[in-house]
């Protein structure tokens, strides 16, 4: 059985994917459960050293911004020797469930959880937002579903706010099905993106597939640029607030999309549903103040009373402290 960084001990791979391999861990010195994410030996070669460990811990940076119930929480990242290379690896919080692929693959369920999924994932979006990450993955298969919630997973490709791919001529980074049509004509990765994953997202978990038919990628990148969603097929009691977000996340004019956090609370008020979203909506333009409010100048004008170690030469029990009207010491 291996161990990385003489701490984490790999006991069996749990997911793999294109650029990455995760493993149930345990962690060694706090006694947990821990997922534990390493370069694919297949990228590694692709990618060489030193830009998997730039891949990793570019992922563990983004994703270690955030503190959010429905993110996935990292807790680590190191490097350790292998036989012939250095092998980056992050430790995440282990998260126990099925993704939502998974259930979507079982069957339709009813479209009060659908919405509830998708509040989470707006509010995961909307706490990313405001850390200037964009995502770039929303998928079903990077959301699992777990007993406390939605989570998102795999930060793996996310970059800051008008990141432009490294690679201009090459592919677009993300899950074409899922990727906003401005992406395709070069244009740099932004909140709005995400809102027209989070779109794709809400009208897959309601009706069961992609708003748009098609038999190939081309076909399907053609049709997100020129035609409208096939419409969603009627589902009793749905809110109409709920139809209309879908269509508006949809919209190919990027500024015509809503924030997350417009997102997550109104899919959340359709449901019922407690979302936890940052107080300011990173979407909004707040100009910031022309001076400083009267309360921080009340605040740092205000004395401080510091309490020092009593002064053994002083008769005084009170030792000494600081005058907080001259400015300097003086006995108790």
């Amino acid at each position: 059985m291996r161990t990385l960084g003489g701490r984490y001990r790999l006991e069996r791979r749990i997911g793999v994917g294109g650029m990455s391999e995760v493993w149930r861990g345990h962690d060694r010195v706090l006694d947990r459960p821990v997922a534990v994410k390493i370069i694919a030996p297949a990228a590694a070669g692709t990618l060489g050293e030193a830009r998997g460990a730039e891949f990793v811990r570019t992922e563990a940076r983004s994703a270690a911004r955030l503190v959010h119930p429905n993110v996935a929480g990292v807790h680590d990242f190191g490097t350790s020797q292998a036989s012939d290379r250095e092998v980056p690896y992050i430790v995440m919080e282990l998260v126990e469930g099925q993704t939502l692929a998974e259930h979507l693959g079982a069957g339709l369920f009813d479209w009060r959880i659908a919405v509830r999924i998708c509040a989470e994932v707006a509010a995961a979006l909307a706490a990313a937002h405001a850390e200037h990450v964009v995502h770039r993955d929303i998928k079903p298969a990077n959301i699992m579903l777990t007993p406390a919630g939605a989570k998102v997973l795999d930060f793996g490709i996310a970059a800051t706010v008008g990141s432009h791919d490294p690679t201009p001529d090459g592919p677009v980074m993300g899950t074409p099905a899922y990727v906003a049509p401005e992406r395709f004509s070069g244009l740099a990765a932004t909140p709005a993106s995400d809102m027209y994953s989070l779109g794709v997202l809400l009208y897959h978990c309601l009706s069961g597939r992609l708003p748009w038919t098609a038999a190939s990628h081309t076909e399907l990148i053609d049709a997100q640029r020129r035609l409208d969603p096939e419409p969603l097929p009627h589902i009793d009691g749905l809110a109409p607030e709920v139809l209309d977000l879908c269509s508006r996340c949809l919209h190919r004019n990027p500024a015509e999309r809503p924030t997350a956090l417009v997102a997550a609370l109104l899919l959340a008020e359709a449901v019922d549903a407690r979302v936890y979203v940052p107080l300011v909506d990173a979407g909004a333009r707040t100009p910031r103040p022309s001076a400083v409010p009267r309360w921080d100048t009340r605040a740092a004008e205000a004395p401080t009373n510091i309490a020092l170690p009593a002064d053994p030469g002083s008769a005084s029990p009170g030792g000494r402290h600081l005058d907080e009207r001259q400015g300097r010491h003086r006995a108790g």
